[in-house]
């Protein structure tokens, strides 16, 4: 379980990786137990900032139908929104690099972000409504208030998928890159991040 997000540590920067990239990142409990150990050590140690991004071919295609169908087992009610809800917490800036799916879930996940960069392969979408499903982790709160009431309107009725350049215009995303340079990207930003007073970042983010 351990290995189901990946923490590397640079010049003041934590990224953290989900890393189930055979199954396209998608977002099962052990995962979200994984993410929750690297972000208590975080309120613990905070750092200068944090990139959250995932392996291989995307961020994350969402939650892991194939784990509700097993009937997943948390560890306490509303497990992954509390989860989602201390990353989102953190003291320190959360930027999300997002690159290929970002679904539903995974969305939810991203919103946690500060700051959410996107590359043009990037592709966003609400699938709630097509399996019969509310969004719980936070995305009814969160998404409004990234474009708007009636844009997150459209985007949970009618589950269409936008891309990187989309999401940029409705406001959702705050850069958009080639998917080359989405990491070097996370990077200049949070080194721009760092540049400034980490007191007052803290208590602007606060």
């Amino acid at each position: 379980m351990d290995d189901l997000v990946l923490r590397a540590d640079r010049d003041g920067v934590c990224q953290l990786t989900l890393n189930r990239p055979d199954k396209l990142n998608a977002l099962n409990v052990d995962l979200f137990k994984a993410l929750e150990a690297h972000v208590a050590d975080l309120e613990a140690a905070p750092v200068g900032v944090v990139v959250l991004r995932g392996a291989g071919r995307c961020f994350s295609a969402g939650h892991d139908l194939g784990d509700i169908a097993a009937g997943e087992k948390l560890p306490r009610p509303n497990y992954q929104s509390h989860v989602i809800q201390r990353l989102a917490d953190l003291p320190s800036p959360v930027v999300s690099a997002v690159h290929g799916h970002c679904y539903t879930g995974a969305l939810e996940l991203a919103l946690a972000g500060d700051i959410i960069l996107a590359a043009e392969s990037a592709k966003f979408g609400d699938t709630h409504a097509k399996w019969a499903l509310t969004p719980v982790w936070g995305l009814s709160q969160r998404l409004p208030r990234r474009v708007g009431t009636y844009k997150a309107r459209e985007m949970m009725f009618t589950c269409r998928t936008y891309s990187g350049r989309q999401a940029l215009e409705m406001g959702l995303v705050n850069t958009v890159v080639p998917v080359a340079s989405l990491e070097a990207e996370g990077v200049k930003w949070a080194n721009e991040i760092l540049e400034k007073s980490p007191l007052a970042i803290r208590l602007l983010k606060s």
